[in-house]
C-alpha cells in the first residue's frame, strides 16, 4: 500500500473505532495541534476536517507534526506488509532498522541494495512520501524520545545509541522536528523523575499486536537452544551478543529487553534484531484469516497468535540449518554448542564467516561432508555473494544457496524461513512436516493453499508434532 493508497475514510474510521488491528499501517496528523497519533490514541477523536493520513511517521514528521506524548508513535509495532516484503522498499527498511543508514550513510545503504542512491530516493518517495534520508532520522528521533521516555541512560549516550554522530546533531535535530530539547523531554518525562543514570544496563517495551503465542515461540527456542550462547525457559530468552547480554520476556502487551551492553551505540541493531527474533511486527489477525479457512482451522484455532521464530544473525541460522541436517533437533543442538567453542569469540559469541574460516572443525562430531559444506558457504557470506541479514531479495538468496555443495531444498527453505522473512517459505522434505499431515489426514496440495503464509503454517504443523 503506497502513500496513494490510504482511504480516508477507512482510516478514519479505524481512528474512531481506535482499531488496533491497524496500529502501525497509518499515523493520524492533526491539523489544529500539529501532533500525530498512532490510531489507537486515547485522545479525543479529531473532526475530519482537521486530519491528515500518513503512511510512515516519517511522512508525519516532514510534513511538520510532532509525535503525541500520550500515545507514544515510537511504541507502535512495525508495518507487517513491510515487515513481510522481499522487494526494494522493504528490504531497504530492514537494513535502515540494522543502522545502515546511521553508519554509512544512504550512499551505503544503496551500495548494499546494489541500486543508485537517486533510484532509492525515488522509490521511497513513491512508496512513502519521504526519502530514506527522512526514515532514518525518524528512527533515530524515535528511538532516543523511547529512551529518554523509559530509561536514565544520560543524554550524551542516548545521543549516540540512537544513531546520532554528535550530541549537538542530536540537541538541533529534536528542537527542529519536536519543538523541545531532549533535556526538556528527559525532565517532563515519567518514571525516572529527569535523573540520568549512567549504567549499561537498560529496559525498553518492545510492543506488538495480540494476540502473541509466546508459549509456543519460547518452546520452540528452547529445543534449540545452544550451549553457551542461549538461555531459555518458560518465561523468557536471553542470549550473549556482541559486547553484551540481551534477555527477552513476553509480558501483557508487550516484550520486555533487558539488554547489556559496553557500547550503546549498538542499541538500535539490537532491538531491531530482537524484534524480528521474535516475529514482533507481524499481523495475526490476518495470518489466521488466511489459514483459518483451511485444512489447518483447528490449529489455527488452537493456537491463536503463533509466530514464526526469527534469527538474531542470518548467518547463524545457515550453520544451524547445516549442522541440522537429517539429525535430531538434540544432536544438532550439541554440535552447535561445540562450533561455538571451539570457532567463536572467547568460546561463547557465534562464530563469524571469517572466524569459521579460521576454525579447526575435526573432532567435533561433524562429518567431512558436513565440514566441506559450512566452508563453502562461509566463503560465498564472507566475499559478498549472498547477505543473509535482508539486503538481497529471497529467491536470489535462495537460489544461490543451492548451489553450494551440500545445501538441499529443506536447507535453503529453513534459511529463508527464519533469517530472510519470507512468510511463504516452505521447508519442502521435511519428515516431521510430512508425518503430521499425515496423522491428520491433511492432502500434501493442501500445501498451495497456504499461501502465502506457508511459514506459519509450518510453524503450526511443528508445533502440532
Amino acid at each position: 500500500m503506497s502513500v496513494a493508497e490510504l482511504d480516508f475514510d477507512s482510516c478514519y474510521r479505524a481512528v474512531t473505532a481506535r482499531d488496533a488491528r491497524f496500529d502501525g499501517r497509518f499515523y493520524t496528523a492533526v491539523t489544529s495541534t500539529r501532533i500525530y497519533c498512532r490510531p489507537i490514541c486515547p485522545a479525543r477523536t479529531p473532526a475530519s476536517r482537521n486530519v491528515r493520513f500518513y503512511r510512515h511517521a516519517a511522512s508525519a514528521e516532514a510534513a511538520g507534526f510532532r509525535p503525541c506524548k500520550r500515545c507514544r508513535p515510537e511504541l507502535s509495532p512495525g508495518d507487517p506488509g513491510w515487515d513481510h516484503r522481499g522487494d526494494l522498499i522493504g528490504r531497504a527498511l530492514r537494513l535502515i532498522d540494522e543502522g545502515v543508514a546511521d553508519d554509512g550513510g544512504i550512499a551505503r545503504l544503496a551500495g548494499r541494495l546494489h541500486i543508485t542512491e537517486r533510484h532509492l530516493h525515488r522509490l521511497f518517495t513513491t512508496e512513502i512520501g519521504v526519502g530514506p534520508l527522512a526514515v532514518a532520522r525518524t528512527k533515530r528521533l524515535l528511538l532516543a524520545k523511547q529512551l529518554l521516555t523509559e530509561t536514565g541512560l544520560p543524554i550524551t549516550d542516548v545521543a549516540f545509541a540512537s544513531g546520532f554522530g554528535s550530541v549537538r546533531q542530536f540537541n538541533a535535530t529534536m528542537k527542529e522536528t519536536y519543538g523541545f530539547t531532549p533535556g526538556e523531554l528527559r525532565a517532563t518525562a515519567s518514571g525516572n523523575g529527569g535523573r540520568a543514570v549512567a549504567d549499561t544496563s537498560l529496559t525498553l517495551r518492545l510492543h506488538r499486536r495480540e494476540p502473541y503465542d509466546s508459549r509456543t515461540l519460547l518452546r520452540f527456542l528452547r529445543a534449540r537452544a545452544i550451549p553457551g550462547l542461549e538461555t531459555v525457559d518458560e518465561t523468557s530468552y536471553s542470549r550473549v551478543v556482541p559486547g553484551g547480554t540481551v534477555s527477552l520476556t513476553p509480558l501483557p502487551g508487550h516484550v520486555r529487553l533487558d539488554v547489556e551492553l559496553d557500547d550503546t551505540r549498538g542499541l538500535a541493531r539490537v532491538v531491531a534484531r530482537c524484534r524480528r527474533l521474535l516475529d514482533l511486527d507481524a499481523d495475526p489477525q490476518a495470518i489466521a484469516d488466511a489459514l483459518g479457512r483451511t485444512s489447518l482451522g483447528p490449529l489455527v484455532t488452537a493456537n491463536p497468535g503463533l509466530r514464526v521464530p526469527g534469527a538474531w544473525d542470518g548467518f547463524e541460522i545457515a550453520v544451524r540449518a547445516v549442522v541440522g541436517q537429517q539429525i535430531s533437533v538434540a544432536g544438532a543442538r550439541t554440535l552447535l554448542g561445540r562450533i561455538v567453542a571451539r570457532a567463536g569469540h572467547e568460546g561463547v559469541l557465534f562464530p563469524t564467516p571469517g572466524e569459521l574460516l579460521e576454525a579447526d572443525l575435526e573432532g567435533l562430531g561433524l562429518t567431512g561432508r558436513r565440514v566441506a559444506t559450512l566452508r563453502a558457504l562461509a566463503v560465498c557470506v564472507a566475499e559478498g555473494e549472498v547477505d543473509l541479514d535482508g539486503a538481497q531479495e529471497p529467491a536470489q538468496v535462495v537460489s544461490r544457496l543451492l548451489s553450494l555443495p551440500g545445501i538441499g531444498p529443506w536447507t535453503a527453505s529453513y534459511v529463508a524461513l527464519r533469517a530472510l522473512r519470507d512468510p511463504d517459505a516452505w521447508p519442502d522434505g521435511d519428515l516431521v512436516l510430512r508425518r503430521t499431515m499425515a496423522r491428520l489426514d491433511i492432502p500434501e496440495d493442501h500445501i498451495e493453499r497456504w499461501r502465502p503464509w506457508r511459514a506459519y503454517a509450518a510453524l503450526h504443523l511443528w508445533s502440532a508434532a
